[in-house]
């Protein structure tokens, strides 16, 4: 025989072929266990009152059952017992247009009034779950954290900026000697005074040799102002600062890495662990990144681009923040447009996979990809030809005759 179970706010019921009610079990009164068991049902895991259920129902000589939840009935395969799925099914379109009348009848309510309540109250507490499931995604944990990253480096630039300025009022060459902020930094907090950039000095700190050179003639015939020790000591607590935000920054790094590693181990595979965790930070999380087309991911970051050209009818873009992959920014021009194209294929193959829980499949789509800009790089190794522009005489020329005909 084959038995209906219904799932509904209050319990979990099996139903004949007849429609007719054959067993029940009612779901605890208090709404928020209610609430996490109806959770967990709607997420496909037996629980225990699908479970009594089933083995009460066995007993009555039924051998089949029916379930409206796909997974659910999955699931309940490993219990031994032979599972169908109707979607929706008569018996729970029954339970669901007499709710009320079966919540007083069963007993778990005195009256309508009280299941109304009910209703309401564990309506609020699913909806709370809810909620909590969907901040609790780790995509959303990583959108954030590259937010942090990109923060950091404003931050950084922003102090360092001041930091050239401040300290170039006592040595305004070394601006121009030393490029990189982390290493400016360091050498004021190591130094202090110009004084103090001896080529024996500037050597401990890791500077190649003809560079301290460099820089230790260039500080003894400089012609900054002196700094007075409480100037200087503000500068290098400013440096010092700035090099923890460094340091941050790097921890910040690694945990994405760490993070990407777990979440979307193909998206990092294919452009890295930064890039990935930009595309999932625009896109708003992972599964609406899955959920694009390749069209709009390659293009994504370039929005004011796209509707600006579909406003003023200019050419579209052909990429948005996948620009930053070494593929696409060391690329020809001309390859650009194809580079892109293959990319973001590849990455909405990824995107899906990672998201709906595939299988590791990111060497081989990076394999496949740097297949085909090999296939690109030989194909178009010159630029299109463009075509040639008509003299804008004739041009003219033509405009006037269609208006003598008017």
């Amino acid at each position: 025989m084959k038995a209906t179970i219904v799932k509904c706010s209050f319990g979990i019921f099996a139903f004949s072929e007849e429609n007719a009610l054959v067993e029940k079990v009612l779901f605890p009164k208090n709404p928020q266990n209610a609430a996490k068991t109806i959770t967990k049902i709607e997420s496909g895991k037996i629980v225990d009152e699908v479970a009594r259920l089933i083995k009460l129902v066995k007993k009555k000589g039924y051998d089949k059952f029916v379930f409206e939840n796909a997974n659910l009935a999955k699931e309940a395969e490993k219990l031994g017992i032979a599972t169908e799925v109707a979607k929706p099914s008569r018996a729970g379109e029954l339970v669901r247009s007499n709710m009320e009348r079966f919540a007083v009848e069963t007993g778990f309510v005195k009256n309508v009034e009280e299941f109304n309540v009910w209703t309401h109250n564990v309506t609020m507490e699913i909806a709370k779950l809810r909620v909590k499931g969907a901040v609790e995604k780790r995509d959303l944990i990583i959108a954030q954290a590259i937010q942090t990253l990109d923060d950091l480096d404003k931050t950084i630039n922003l102090f360092m900026s001041r930091v050239r300025e401040w300290y170039g009022i006592h040595f305004p060459e070394l601006d121009r000697l030393v490029d990189k902020h982390e290493a400016y930094a360091r050498l004021i907090l190591e130094l202090g005074n110009r004084e103090n950039f001896t080529v024996e000095a500037l050597e401990k700190q890791d500077v190649p040799k003809s560079k301290s050179e460099q820089i230790a003639k260039t500080a003894e015939a400089s012609m900054g102002a002196d700094l007075a020790e409480a100037d200087l000591k503000q500068i290098q607590s400013l440096c010092k600062d700035v090099l923890n935000l460094y340091q941050l920054r790097e921890n910040m790094e690694k945990y994405l890495e760490t993070a990407m590693e777990e979440v979307a181990p193909n998206v990092k595979a294919i452009v890295g662990a930064l890039l990935g965790a930009r595309l999932i930070a625009i896109s708003g999380g992972l599964t609406n990144l899955a959920r694009r087309p390749a069209s709009t991911i390659q293009v994504l970051g370039a929005e004011k681009a796209l509707f600006r050209a579909l406003k003023s009818g200019a050419r579209p873009p052909k990429h948005g923040i996948i620009f930053q992959h070494t593929y696409l920014h060391e690329a020809k021009k001309w390859q650009r447009g194809k580079i892109a194209r293959a990319l973001a294929g590849k990455l909405a193959i990824a995107a899906r996979s990672d998201a709906f829980g595939g299988r590791y499949i990111g060497d081989d789509l990076k394999a496949d990809l740097e297949k085909r800009l090999e296939e690109i790089r030989e194909k178009y190794t010159e630029p299109p030809q463009v075509p040639e522009k008509k003299p804008q005489q004739e041009k003219k020329w033509r405009k006037n005759k269609r208006a003598h005909k008017r």
